[in-house]
């Protein structure tokens, strides 16, 4: 195993000339109802407006739905629907997507982008402890594919519900998991030390295969093995 002072690194930084090239080179620019959900956010809650996914986040969310045919969702931590809209616009007409989250207030607005955007067929909000709302689902495995994106903290819990609801092969998506680098400081703040132990817990994990990506603040993607196949260390 190749020690991490002998990598060398590849990552670019990126400037905001550079992230508009990444964009339009990769299709993934907000069209004009994503770009709203961006700006009644930070106009309506200003100080969370940072809580949106990051359009090239949103982008991958709608690439992999429909790159492993997913059927079956299910989001944690709604906010204003831009990472549900993304999410449901990968689903089959059939398909379903289930979100919770705490906030009536935050999700009037991702039901009425839902709405115009003609996707709400799909999407089943749930407002309540997250952890309430998981814990009703089915106990087998049947989802395709998961994000969370909510109280750092839950995150622990959230991971332990999601795994064992997840079919083989399925993919279950974790954000913020560098937390702006405060992940490896001496002393990170609850939040950053909270997605610290939550990341030394998923990787340890033998149900998954994980990769974690560099994409906004940090993307884990990990996917559930099947039976017999061992986790790539």
């Amino acid at each position: 195993m190749l020690r991490n002072d002998t990598l060398s690194p590849r990552n670019l930084t990126l400037t905001p000339e550079l992230h508009g090239y990444l964009l339009d080179q990769g299709n993934m620019a907000p069209d004009p109802l994503l770009a709203e959900v961006i700006e009644r956010t930070r106009a309506a809650i200003p100080d969370q407006a940072h809580m949106v996914v990051a359009p090239e986040e949103g982008a991958l969310l709608t690439f992999l739905v429909r790159l492993l045919g997913a059927r079956r969702i299910v989001e944690v931590g709604t906010f204003t629907g831009y990472s549900s809209l993304c999410l449901a616009r990968g689903l089959p007409a059939d398909g379903s997507l289930t979100t919770c989250d705490v906030s009536a207030e935050w999700t009037a607005l991702a039901r009425d982008f839902w709405a115009r955007d003609g996707v709400d067929d799909r999407i089943e909000l749930r407002l309540g402890p997250a952890l309430d709302t998981l814990r009703a689902l089915p106990a087998e495995p049947h989802l395709d594919l998961a994000f969370i994106d909510a109280d750092k903290p839950g995150y622990l819990g959230y991971w332990e519900e999601l795994v064992p609801r997840l079919r083989p092969g399925a993919l279950l998506l974790v954000d913020n998991t560098l937390f702006s680098g405060e992940v490896i400081a001496e002393r990170p703040g609850e939040k950053a030390a909270a997605i610290r132990e939550f990341n030394a817990h998923a990787r340890r994990d033998p149900r998954v295969q994980l990769v974690m990506l560099p994409i906004a603040d940090g993307l884990t993607l990990a996917r559930r093995l099947p039976p017999g196949e061992s986790p790539v260390r």
